[in-house]
């Protein structure tokens, strides 16, 4: 294990974020080609563990899409202010439903020329799906108290440890409440080659995106489902990592998402957690070294379950006014299933205009509180939205802010700014093209005196959940939307002098759709 550097010093988050910033100058630069002999496998899969399916029949939720988006936070608000009456557990079932929607493989495409392509529930950067899904649950009906890992490759769990190792879990956050009342606890983590193979260093950013989208769709289906989930990002890491088997180097924890609420099954002491030695496929013949990954990682963990509980709590304090648009009234009834099963990301884009309705309901949905160990208060946030508007009936085009409480638009500048739109989305059309471009920008200054590096872990996360949420609540309204690169200080410095000082944390791109002619069969 690399020595460890304090999280409270943000000198390394620095040397890190300003070390992976896109300029035109540095992409001119850079030699990096793809090569296609030692791509990565898209999947963990274990040798030797026996899988155990997954359930695949049940009812789609009736619980509309949008609604499913805004209400989970208000869920596990409810539950951790008022408790509960009585135990809201999931079944096998339910956590079926959750891994499908959220990591799982949704539908396929099968070229002329025989090729496969698999779509995942959520959108990953390049479609290289570096964030695997674990489990670390009590008793459900029909399995059994263990640590799983889930393999979307074939919809099944493989047990990597037997019996309840919650407590060591509940022990790692330093007795978070709401893991400590989960049944179930999942727990994302990345294989960071998998990413860096096209990426390079900039992959650390895109664990916390792709988490980020995986949470979004995740956290809904809980809604849906009537099963509160609390995203939980302080914990020990190498305690997280040894119960999984992770070295913390190449394969490391992110996040962890307590789901359901049941005080009176408080998990039973830790069992012993001998290493596991568990054999799996190798990724690709060999491996490029990212140093500054393992290093920004290292610097941001955490050590002993004091250091967590003095991490967790209420962010540093926003502020903001301005003019309030009114959302749609009557929102659309598909439900969240069905949204995720269509859930795409759009390659083009047709330059027709939004409704300021579908604008307005889209920024409320997606900007719904997060239920999170680093957002104390409901309506706390860790990152600003910013848009460039290119067209929207209704609503001038130009930049403007957004303020989600109370909901409203700040407008910047008024003006037609598509060429600038698609010059810092790195020169693509989609950006250019879109109805909207929503920016998350993050003031990292407070953030990492607040937090120390891993604080920037959780302000990448939260703008990569309401990134999410934008896909998601986007299709829901039967728009497009594409997630986005960009370049960094040129976003700053466009959108300053409000945004001066920040940092660019996500990108999406929402619009209606282009349909573009495929070949395609299945």
């Amino acid at each position: 294990m690399m020595r460890r550097m304090r999280n409270a010093d943000p000198a390394a988050t620095w040397q890190y974020h300003d070390g992976t910033k896109h300029s035109v100058e540095r992409l001119r630069r850079n030699r990096h080609v793809l090569d296609r002999e030692i791509q990565p496998l898209p999947y963990k899969i274990y040798r030797d563990l026996e899988p155990l399916p997954l359930p695949r029949d049940w009812l789609p939720s009736e619980l509309p899409a949008l609604d499913a988006i805004a209400s989970a936070g208000a869920l596990a608000a409810q539950i951790t202010s008022a408790g509960v009456a009585a135990p809201i557990a999931p079944t096998i079932t339910n956590v079926a439903r959750l891994l499908l929607f959220s990591a799982g493989i949704t539908r396929k495409t099968v070229y002329t020329d025989g090729r496969e392509m698999y779509f995942r529930a959520a959108a990953c950067t390049g479609g290289l799906y570096h964030v695997d899904l674990y489990l670390v649950c009590s008793a459900l009906p029909g399995l059994d108290p263990g640590v799983y890992h889930f393999g979307p490759h074939d919809f099944a769990l493989r047990r990597l440890r037997a019996g309840d190792y919650r407590a060591l879990v509940v022990e790692a956050t330093g007795g978070e409440p709401a893991v400590a009342a989960a049944p179930v606890i999942v727990v994302s983590a990345s294989t960071f080659w998998r990413n860096a193979w096209k990426y390079q260093a900039r992959a650390y950013r895109h664990c916390f995106w792709d988490n980020g989208t995986i949470l979004a769709n995740a956290i809904a289906v809980a809604a849906a489902d009537r099963l509160p989930a609390r995203l939980v990002v302080g914990f020990v890491d190498d305690m997280i990592n040894h119960l999984l088997g992770l070295d913390g180097e190449h394969e490391a924890a992110l996040s962890l998402l307590a789901v359901g609420h049941d005080p009176a099954a408080r998990p039973a002491p830790v069992p012993p957690v001998p290493p596991l030695a568990l054999a799996t496929e190798p990724l690709s013949a060999r491996e490029v070294d990212y140093p500054a990954i393992r290093a920004a990682y290292a610097a941001s963990s955490l050590a002993s379950a004091d250091e967590v509980r003095a991490w967790r709590g209420a962010p540093p304090a926003p502020g903001g006014p301005a003019v309030a648009p009114r959302p749609l009234a009557t929102l659309p009834a598909e439900g969240i299933d069905s949204v995720i099963r269509r859930r795409g990301s759009t390659r083009a884009f047709a330059r027709a205009a939004l409704r300021l309705e579908e604008l307005s309901t889209l920024l409320e949905h997606g900007t719904a509180a997060v239920a999170a160990d680093f957002l104390a208060a409901p309506a706390a946030h860790l990152s600003d939205m910013y848009l460039i508007v290119n067209a929207v009936e209704g609503l001038a085009a130009g930049t403007y802010a957004y303020h989600p409480s109370p909901p409203s638009l700040e407008c910047l500048r008024a003006g037609d700014f598509r060429r600038e739109a698609g010059f810092l989305g790195l020169g693509q059309e989609l950006p250019a093209d879109a109805s909207v471009n929503c920016y998350l920008l993050s003031d990292l200054r407070p953030v990492l005196a607040r937090f120390g590096n891993r604080g920037y872990r959780a302000a990448q996360l939260e703008a990569a959940i309401t990134g999410g949420r934008l896909y998601l609540g986007a299709y829901a309204l039967g728009l497009g939307a594409s997630g986005l690169t960009f370049f960094d200080d040129a976003v700053t410095e466009f959108f300053s002098p409000h945004a001066a000082g920040k940092s660019v944390m996500f990108l999406t791109a929402v619009g209606r759709s282009r349909k573009r002619k495929l070949q395609v069969v299945g």
